[in-house]
């Protein structure tokens, strides 16, 4: 087994957490250490320590000193209000002029809430970002509320902008020609591919290691950036 952090060159930014998408493999894995983490800090948010999606605006003027940020990175914005991100939008634009050569990643399983914020968007300096662990809609709605994958991938295929990531973490089971179309139209910058990490919490159906190595190879082919989190062989 490879293991690596992901977005391990990046800072994250919470002005604003938490989700309601409850997807069962980051319960235990992701939702528990921010919970622990909150705990640590001798803080008693309770959205924090729920994973309810919960503003701080406190944090607004707290930009990490890091080439990359990841804003939002500890919840999902499509539970934020619009003004709230706005605000945020307008404290970006304000550090850059001081650091114009940063990028900020924004990530959704909602691709489409991100369209109210193109033209208020720094073009050059953010990178948005959907997380597709499979081509395949059917069952699910038993791994996560989150818009179904194929529904996802319409609305970021969609959106009007230049600079795109894909994660494909945690994998699941997917057909490898219908998968990789998808990825080729996204036109992605870089792809994350990983496993899900917590196997004896959470069960998943994944695929073999030897079809996920092959659907790498396809992205490289085609000039796709792809980069490895967790690989190991499927439970």
């Amino acid at each position: 087994m490879r293991k690596t952090r992901m977005y391990s060159d990046v800072k994250t930014w919470n002005p604003f957490l938490g989700c309601h998408y409850e997807c069962v493999y980051c319960k235990p894995s992701f939702q528990r250490v921010i919970a622990n983490f909150t705990k640590l800090r001798g803080s008693d948010c309770s959205g924090c320590l729920n994973y309810t999606p919960h503003e701080h605006p406190e944090r607004l003027e707290k930009i990490p000193s890091a080439k990359t940020i990841f804003a939002f990175g500890n919840g999902d914005i499509a539970f934020a209000k619009p003004e709230f991100i706005r605000k945020a939008i307008e404290q970006i634009k304000k550090h850059l002029e001081r650091c114009p050569h940063k990028q900020f990643y924004f990530q959704t399983r909602q691709p489409k809430c991100l369209e109210q914020y193109l033209d208020d968007f720094p073009k050059d300096n953010v990178i948005l970002i959907t997380t597709l662990e499979t081509n395949r809609d059917e069952g699910y709605n038993k791994v996560s509320k989150a818009p179904l994958p194929s529904k996802r991938y319409k609305e970021f295929k969609n959106l009007q902008w230049d600079r795109k990531t894909v994660t494909v973490e945690p994998i699941m089971e997917f057909d490898h020609d219908i998968f990789l179309d998808w990825i080729l139209n996204i036109n992605p910058e870089t792809v994350w591919i990983g496993y899900n990490s917590r196997p004896k919490s959470v069960q998943l159906n994944e695929p073999s290691l030897e079809k996920t190595k092959e659907f790498i190879d396809a992205l490289m082919e085609n000039n796709i950036a792809v980069k490895e989190k967790e690989m190991r062989e499927s439970f």
